[in-house]
């Protein structure tokens, strides 16, 4: 954890658009974006605009976005980036095998946004209309999610693994494309501290003789801060297949295990692995408060229905699962003690814990944790539904069966990728 950070939570695209907006129509030198989902359409239009702006602009634009959440980019966009200058790249395209190949269960989930290293986000949200689900259609209420605008030292952690990231997907296509010497010369580029480190000298630099932008306070002028705080200490958290494996699992059960008052939980595809089931069992019986506010519409088979098993188990143990009523719920945050909270772009399901790439900030600011804490419980209160232990065992015996088969699909798709959960 480093200090001096300014954390400013911000729910669902109405509020996260903009505040990406204006900080991409501030941007003098870069804007890096990436993102699982980014469709072209609704609210989330005006995202693509202001990268085209920039780019327009002169400003370096880079966007990532993943080859299973975003499969198809309208071919208008295509054209309107190529010609102001937008540089797309796909992650992990799936090729004539698809999902058949278990290679390509990887996926890059995590959606982060760097612009000029001063302002950085992460959080859950896709680019997409809050109003809007690929899977459940058009939603009669917005879907609730959120995002980090972040100002402070992690922010070049965020530059630095983007850069990372961005040359290594390079390397990849040119090997896909058997250019061996190109994807050489991308992995060399892609080492920790690149480019971006000499790009952050330029920064200051245009800071010094007054042209850069930001200059209008931590959040700017235009944009309130009801759920932000400044001086925060913090630390960027990050999921992927080599180095940081169990990162994320380790430090909620870090604060899980040192629980004394409270868990809060919001999180869309919850199917806890052993380690993380028996941690929130642990800290109820040592008489800890924990929450889960839970998805409650049903989307894929797989995800809705192997969760219900571990719901049973869950509830049997004394945890209160609330499951969001008004809309679809794609949050991934969490509070502990009001004192320690995340905010990121990870599930707690075997997907984001294991094979995704995912990142979460991670705070143990009591002033952020405790406006967090309060606004979960809001609407854990008012926006849960509780669930029964009776009424979840008394449903129908086929309901059952699907469920259990279900939860040993995912096991044995687990057991093929060599994981246990």
């Amino acid at each position: 954890m480093r200090g001096g950070h300014q954390l400013l939570l911000l729910q669902g695209g109405v509020e996260f658009f903009p505040a990406l907006v204006e900080a991409m129509d501030a941007a003098r030198m870069v804007v890096h974006l990436e993102t699982y989902i980014f469709e072209f359409a609704g609210s989330a239009l005006c995202v693509a605009e202001a990268m085209e702006r920039a780019a327009r602009r002169g400003v370096v634009v880079r966007l990532l976005i993943d080859g299973v959440g975003t499969p198809l980019v309208p071919e208008e966009w295509q054209r309107r980036f190529a010609e102001a200058g937008v540089v797309m790249r796909i992650y992990a395209p799936l090729g004539r095998l698809g999902l058949l190949a278990p290679r390509n269960w990887r996926r890059l989930h995590r959606k982060l946004c760097v612009v000029d290293g001063v302002v950085g986000f992460c959080g859950g949200i896709n680019i997409i209309d809050d109003q809007h689900d690929v899977a459940l259609g058009r939603l009669s209420a917005p879907r609730l999610d959120f995002a980090l605008r972040v100002a402070g030292p992690l922010v070049e952690d965020m530059a630095d693994t983007m850069e990372q990231l961005w040359w290594r997907t390079l390397a990849a296509r040119r090997v896909r494309q058997r250019e061996f010497k190109a994807a050489w010369d991308a992995l060399r580029a892609s080492r920790p501290v690149g480019d971006f480190s000499r790009l952050l000298q330029k920064i200051e630099a245009l800071a010094e003789s007054g042209e850069a932008g930001h200059n209008d306070g931590p959040y700017g002028e235009s944009s309130p801060a009801p759920l932000g705080v400044d001086g925060a200490r913090a630390t960027l958290l990050l999921r992927d297949n080599v180095s940081h494996r169990h990162d994320i699992e380790r430090a909620y059960l870090k604060a899980i295990g040192e629980a004394r008052q409270d868990v809060v939980i919001a999180n869309a595809y919850f199917i806890p692995g052993r380690k993380l089931r028996r941690a929130l069992t642990l800290a109820a019986q040592r008489g800890v408060r924990v929450q889960l506010l839970l998805q409650g519409r049903y989307e894929h088979f797989l995800q809705y229905r192997a969760a219900r098993p571990v719901y049973q188990r869950l509830v049997n143990a004394g945890i209160q699962i609330h499951e969001y009523a008004p809309s679809a719920l794609h949050a991934k945050v969490a509070v502990v003690d009001r004192r320690w909270s995340t905010v990121g772009s990870t599930n707690l399901d075997p997907l984001s814990m294991l094979l995704a790439r995912e990142a979460n900030v991670m705070t143990n600011d009591r002033r952020f944790s405790g406006l967090l804490h309060s606004h979960l419980d809001g609407l854990v209160q008012h926006s849960g539904q509780l669930l029964d232990a009776d009424a979840i065992s008394r449903r129908p015996w086929i309901q059952r069966q699907l469920d259990r088969m279900a939860f040993a699909i995912m096991r044995i798709t687990l057991f093929v990728t060599g994981h246990r959960y």
